[in-house]
């Protein structure tokens, strides 16, 4: 075990970008697909989401047009796969009436504010939370904000880092700081050369690339991407809810000695 929260979660880093590489997550082909996953993606599966997803991109309406003209009723039957349709069909179509009144119905406009901003904007919107919120902002805007979801805290919990009343805040500012020293460009270029390749799942949450996979992304920002989707893959894999399978877990080194 390391001396502080700062090392071990940069030695978490390590370890798991060693053993599995680049993880090309968010999958996604657009800014607006990845935005209207990560609203399709809460309390469901993601093989879920894969299946709304498809049925808007097959009906030509996976984009803000699309989500704009199409009738809630069609397009609660599209995204019905992702569960709680009506409440996610509603919230789409919020975001949308969103931009449009605020940006133009530009997203570029959009994520040219300054991120704390727009971090308050969002979370003021029906239905996001701040994983939802954080998740548009790092993987669809390219800004340096870290995401926490259940996995991340039910890792972190369980290696002794946090205790279970600290906020989503307070570990997200925490891995912020603790990762920003790797946010430079010559660890970008070392990342990079390290796994441009698809990795075999379970190798992580490992995804085949897509464009908004590989986007350039600011070292910062990517280097939170790869984290968050590591960690992904820890607690699909082998940090479940119910089960530990913690001989097989790259982290199982990092476990205190009490387990």
């Amino acid at each position: 075990m390391t001396d502080s929260k700062a090392d071990q979660i940069r030695a978490f880093y390590d370890t798991l970008f060693s053993a599995w590489g680049c993880q090309h997550w968010w999958p996604a082909q657009s800014r607006f697909e990845m935005i209207v996953g990560a609203y399709l993606t809460q309390n469901t599966s993601w093989t879920n989401v894969e299946k709304a997803l498809a049925a808007l991109r097959t009906a030509e309406l996976l984009s803000v047009d699309g989500i704009r003209r199409t009738p809630i009723t069609e397009l609660e039957k599209l995204i019905r796969s992702s569960g709680y349709f009506r409440q996610k069909a509603q919230r789409l179509k919020t975001f949308v009436k969103f931009l449009d009144k605020r940006y133009g119905g530009s997203l570029s406009r959009m994520f040219a504010q300054p991120v704390m901003k727009l971090r308050k904007e969002l979370l003021a919107l029906n239905g996001v939370r701040a994983e939802t919120a954080d998740s548009i902002l790092l993987y669809a805007g390219n800004q340096p904000v870290f995401v926490v979801d259940a996995y991340t805290r039910r890792i972190l919990e369980r290696h002794g880092v946090i205790e279970a009343r600290v906020t989503y805040d307070e570990i997200r500012e925490l891995f912020e700081q603790a990762l920003a020293p790797l946010g430079d460009e010559e660890f970008a270029q070392r990342m990079s050369g390290a796994s441009g390749g698809v990795v075999e799942r379970p190798r992580g949450s490992s995804h085949s690339p897509s464009r908004m996979s590989m986007a350039s992304r600011t070292p910062l920002a990517q280097v939170f991407n790869e984290m968050h989707g590591l960690l992904v893959g820890v607690g699909k894999n082998y940090c479940l809810r119910s089960e530990m399978h913690c001989e097989q877990c790259p982290l199982q080194r990092h476990l205190p000695e009490k387990c």
